[in-house]
């Protein structure tokens, strides 16, 4: 198939070429979140010519949003525009031969199946661990890829979670902390330098994901842009890890979240 020149850049990148970007152009992928992680990462595969984009978040955009959620303005602001809506708007600007879908909802236990049926890939755009460790439970079951992300102050980390090849993220924390015992971006803090980067590794590792790239990762990377870090750990499988090591979908069985 022929290309425009809106992706000839990327198709001369011997690693996608027209092959990998007829997968990206066949591809769905949902994200889960629209903040700091997910605007970049749907503004980053939207460019890229991913096919079909679900872009889900329950929020309105806030002034408070702007300094790192880069697809959003104080228009949004004024208008308390809903973010996934806010999203498509912006990025239907950019690329009109994709498939944007807006979803404005709360994603939980009853919905969290629907949310990705008919989806390649799932990418975490959230900010707490009890919707990853629901994302964790559905795409397990229904044995499809997501990719987590997370940052927080200057630090962050992504890895590929792959069923049957890969470890999940309950190999890496298998229990949920009690709700305040940890922080979070409006109580500690974040860059946007910080958010920006690991999206944009969760974004090159789902173009990887999406071809079919021997050269996804299959490590835990973790960058913290204040103390000049980088680093990958290998993650082992655990037995008893309650999703990939028992089976057991604790998070996709609850009635309702915290």
């Amino acid at each position: 198939m022929a290309f425009s020149e809106r992706y000839s850049r990327q198709i001369v990148f011997k690693e996608i070429g027209e092959e990998g970007q007829e997968k990206l152009r066949n591809s769905k992928v949902v994200v889960i979140g629209m903040g700091a992680l997910g605007t970049v990462i749907a503004n980053n595969l939207c460019r890229a010519g991913v096919g079909h984009l679900r872009l889900v978040d329950r929020d309105l955009v806030e002034i408070s949003n702007l300094q790192r959620q880069t697809i959003y303005n104080e228009r949004d602001v004024r208008h308390n525009l809903p973010k996934a809506v806010a999203a498509v708007q912006h990025l239907q600007k950019v690329n009109s031969e994709i498939t944007l879908e807006p979803v404005v909802n709360d994603v939980n236990s009853g919905n969290m199946e629907k949310l990705m049926e008919g989806m390649d890939l799932v990418l975490d755009g959230t900010d707490n661990l009890e919707t990853r460790f629901l994302i964790n439970d559905a795409c397990h079951k229904h044995n499809l890829p997501w990719i987590y992300g997370g940052a927080l102050m200057s630090s962050g980390m992504t890895m590929n979670i792959i069923p049957g090849e890969t470890p999940c993220i309950r190999c890496i924390s298998p229990d949920l902390p009690g709700p305040g015992s940890y922080p979070t971006c409006s109580t500690a803090g974040v860059l946007g330098m910080i958010t920006g980067i690991i999206a944009s590794l969760e974004s090159a590792e789902a173009m990887k994901i999406l071809i079919g790239s021997p050269k996804v990762s299959k490590s835990l990377c973790m960058v913290d842009v204040w103390e000049n870090n980088i680093y990958y750990l290998e993650v082992k499988k655990s037995p008893e890890c309650p999703t990939c090591g028992q089976g057991h979908y604790d998070f996709l069985n609850k009635n309702k979240g915290s």
